[in-house]
């Protein structure tokens, strides 16, 4: 059926309620562009400020799903439940580089597709990007091949899955309606819904370095995820996971990498990282049915990383997807090292009473470890480790960070953010819970 684009604009700012055709109508438009400009952007604001009931969320959820490629796992004969994780962002967040494969260890398949890192937050892919001849752009016939074979796959979006999305992210985020939770929701999930997944899991952050902010806010979105990907046939569980400070000990691309490597062979865990990552392990095994108990789903997650079973897939999975076959017995000589290596210490002795994680992620961007312009190359060896946490004590014996640069102008900068962001008192701050809550399936 054929609607004029400004009569479903102005019902959208109206108030009113747009149907499953109309929304396909209109997501045809955007795929095709048919839609102007103008016209998707005051769509757009008209949903920023009336929004969309969920009956309307999940219709456009789907329809922007359905605007490119669907993949069907069942026709390739997995003989494992499909399930992602999905995470909004955050500084240090590192936890997909194990979650796929100890979930791969554990009996699922994880097609897992990520992206690239966004503003002070850093990318899955971007990490990847470290490891000397990683694909994370193979042919869809290795993609499936990989995740047949070894459990797991971790790669980027192809432009054939969501178009519609592609162009309507690209023009909110020129007209000031990213914040909007129905388009976050439509966003996020037509890229998962369209990797033809029979379960997923979601990471949503709070707190100073997440996307969403406030706890509440980002259990708004939340709700919205697992409600709406439900609502479109994907059992959903959502957890609101802490991000007031650093996950784990490092932030940067290579340094993450490092860090993974040791997580999985067990050489060392930060327990804040562990956590998480076990958390969103035991959802993915639990959401997907292979586990009738949160206890077994742990236990079998304890046994993946003890036996060296998590840390085979993951050595597959770069080995497949043509990375070094020796990647990790020697990383450290695979991935690449910052010429200048110092410590940033505090102003002052005392306890790290409050850190701006977003500020934290920026020092890496600013270093060249994330991007300002979406056509800005990646410095891979840079970055923050042995980055303090909340309640750390701080002063001559143990330093804010240690900065991996490319000189030393990178040096005195990093030190100059980090010294902003980091807030140093008498006493350190009662611990607040990593994982805050859990929702849906």
């Amino acid at each position: 059926m054929t609607y004029l684009p400004q009569e479903l604009i102005r019902k959208k700012r109206d108030g009113g309620a747009l149907t499953p055709d109309e929304l396909r109508f209109l997501v045809k438009g955007l795929t095709d562009g048919s839609l102007a400009d103008e016209q998707v952007g005051a769509f757009a604001m008209a949903v920023y400020f009336q929004g969309m009931a969920m009956p309307e969320r999940i219709a456009f959820t789907a329809a922007m799903r359905d605007s490119g490629d669907v993949l069907n796992w069942q026709q390739f004969d997995l003989d494992a439940p499909v399930v992602d994780k999905h995470s909004t962002g955050g500084v240090g967040d590192k936890v997909s580089l194990m979650l796929a494969p100890i979930v791969a260890a554990c009996g699922g398949a994880v097609p897992m597709i990520s992206g690239r890192g966004l503003g002070h937050t850093g990318g899955t892919l971007d990490k990847f990007d470290s490891i000397p001849g990683y694909n994370t752009a193979p042919s869809p016939d290795l993609f499936v091949k990989v995740t047949k074979e070894v459990g797991c796959a971790i790669i980027g979006q192809t432009a054939k899955m969501a178009p519609a999305d592609k162009r309507l992210y690209g023009i909110r985020d020129v007209t000031a309606t990213v914040e909007s939770i129905p388009l976050i929701t439509a966003s996020i999930l037509s890229k998962k819904l369209a990797a033809g997944l029979d379960a997923l899991v979601m990471d949503v952050k709070f707190g100073s370095g997440s996307f969403m902010g406030p706890l509440d806010r980002s259990r708004e979105l939340a709700d919205s995820i697992v409600k709406v990907a439900t609502g479109a046939g994907v059992p959903t569980r959502a957890l609101l996971t802490d991000m007031n400070e650093v996950l784990g000990w490092t932030a940067g691309n290579a340094v993450e990498m490092r860090e993974a490597v040791e997580y999985l062979t067990g050489t060392k865990r930060e327990k804040r990282l562990h956590e998480v990552t076990k958390a969103l392990a035991v959802a993915m095994l639990r959401v997907t049915s292979l586990f009738d108990s949160d206890e077994a789903a742990a236990q079998a997650v304890e046994d993946s990383l003890s036996s060296g079973k998590a840390t085979e897939k993951f050595a597959q999975m770069v080995t497949a997807l043509g990375g070094p076959a020796d990647f990790v017995q020697n990383y450290d000589k695979h991935l690449g090292k910052a010429p200048i290596v110092k410590a940033i210490t505090a102003s002052k002795t005392g306890f790290v009473s409050a850190i701006d994680t977003r500020a934290v992620g920026l020092a890496v961007v600013a270093m060249g470890g994330g991007r300002t312009r979406s056509a800005d190359a990646i410095d891979h060896a840079v970055g923050l480790t042995d980055i303090a946490g909340l309640g750390a004590e701080v002063g001559p014996n143990r330093p804010l960070a240690i900065v991996h640069a490319r000189d030393e102008a990178q040096v005195q900068r990093v030190q100059m953010m980090l010294d902003a962001a980091f807030t140093v008192g008498a006493a350190a701050p009662a611990p607040g819970p990593v994982v805050a809550e859990v929702l849906g399936a």
